[in-house]
This record gives C-alpha cells, structure tokens and sequence, in this order.
C-alpha cells in the first residue's frame, strides 16, 4: 500500500517537473517570437519607407509590391501582441488560454505563409511583376523624348547599369539612339542586360531578406503552437490524478 502511494507521488512529483519544464520552455520560445516578430515588424516597416526605394517604386508604378509588405508588418504587430499571451498563458497554467493561444499560432502561421508568397510573387524572377516592369520600361522608351521619360530612364539605367526593357534592342527596333547611360563609362559597350531583370534582381534581394524573416517566424509559431498543445494534455493529466 505504502509502495503504490509512493509510486504515484513520485509520479505526481515528475509530472510537475516536466510541467515546469515544458512552460519555461514555452515562455523562452515566445520570447525568441516575440524578437523575431519585432525584427520582420522592423525590416517591413524600413523597406516600406525607404526614401529612394520608394521613389522607384512610385516611378515604376509597382506599388503592388508592397501589398506583401503590409501583410508583414501586420504579422509582425500581432505576433508581438500574441507573445505576451503566450507568455502569460503558459505562466498561469490556463488551458482555455492555451488554446486560444494555439489558436492564434494557427493563423499567424497561416498569415506568414501568405505574405511571404505574395512578396515573393511581385518581386522574382518569372513572377507577376516582370510583366508590370516591362510594360512600364516600353513606354518611357517609347516616349524617350519627354523630359519625364527620360528623367527615369537615365535614373535607372545609370544606377542599376541596364539597358532598356530587355536590352538595347528596345530603342534601335524604334530606330532610336542609344543614350549614353545605356553604355559602360569605361569600355563604352552595351549594357546587355535589360531593366526589367535588373529591376527585379534588385526588389528580389530585399523581398528575400523579409520573407526569410516572416518564414523563420512561421516556424517558431509552429513549435509555440506545439509546446502549448503538449503543456494542455499535461496539466489535463496533472487535474486528472488529482
């Protein structure tokens, strides 16, 4: 008799321990989120309001880029909100709270996932926004000789060193010269690529860095969203020997 009493405060004793073991590890966790969500909170925000980043875009009338940009700074305000839950939730042992908590876990993830791939499909290579460029970039060179038009050509084939919308073809089929910011200052040849690809090289490396960040978050909401579920069937257990 003595040894089955024993046995189950041994039992009880190592349940809370793994109890305060899987709760501590949680409250860590969405600490790390809580970062995590602040930093992608942080880079979108910079990357939306960067003066001369936004300029081009404004100029190339691609602000459907950033539609995934706001999808991410909202991820990162309520992935911040959502850590403190987490934290207070798994401190207080609170089930009910736990599972609102996985809840929110399940459509931050969600969240993440959606506005890194619509980041990504208005900044790649072969993605919706190169036909948006091009069209763009066809019609200043078409209309080179308007001040504005040539303004932005010269703006953006001299800082990016492109050519045209897919190359110099672009103004010799409109039996066009080739202006000087479409040539190497030092070898005087050609740029061979044209600023569509360029373009989109440029926008890929800065949606690359944030969709990075929003996919690292998403899997941080995964094991969050994991240690709460096995901390509910613990303490449902520790209720149950009770």
């Amino acid at each position: 008799m003595q040894s089955g009493v024993d046995s189950r405060a041994y039992d009880e004793t190592k349940l809370t321990k793994q109890i305060s073991c899987i709760k501590y590890t949680l409250l860590c966790f969405n600490i790390v989120t809580w970062i995590v969500g602040a930093a992608l909170f942080g880079l979108s925000i910079w990357v939306r309001t960067e003066p001369g980043f936004v300029d081009w875009i404004n100029k190339l009338e691609i602000r459907v880029f950033f539609i995934g940009i706001y999808i991410l700074i909202a991820v990162g305000i309520i992935v911040m909100g959502l850590s403190f839950l987490g934290c207070l939730s798994s401190l207080m042992e609170n089930a009910l709270a736990l599972y609102v908590f996985i809840g929110s876990q399940i459509l931050g993830f969600v969240l993440s996932v959606v506005g890194s791939a619509v980041l990504l499909n208005f900044s790649t290579m072969q993605s919706s926004l190169q036909p948006m460029i091009r069209d763009v970039m066809t019609r200043f060179v078409m209309t080179s000789e308007y001040p504005r038009s040539s303004a932005i050509l010269r703006m953006i084939q001299e800082a990016i060193g492109c050519c045209g919308a897919d190359g110099p073809n672009d103004y010799l089929n409109l039996h066009q010269p080739l202006p000087a910011q479409c040539r190497d200052t030092i070898t005087g040849n050609a740029f061979f690529f044209g600023c569509v690809d360029s373009i989109t090289w440029f926008l890929e490396e800065k949606a690359a860095w944030v969709a990075a960040l929003a996919m690292s978050l998403a899997m941080l909401m995964i094991i969050d969203g994991v240690l709460s579920f096995v901390l509910v069937q613990a303490l449902k257990k520790e209720e149950k020997n009770q």
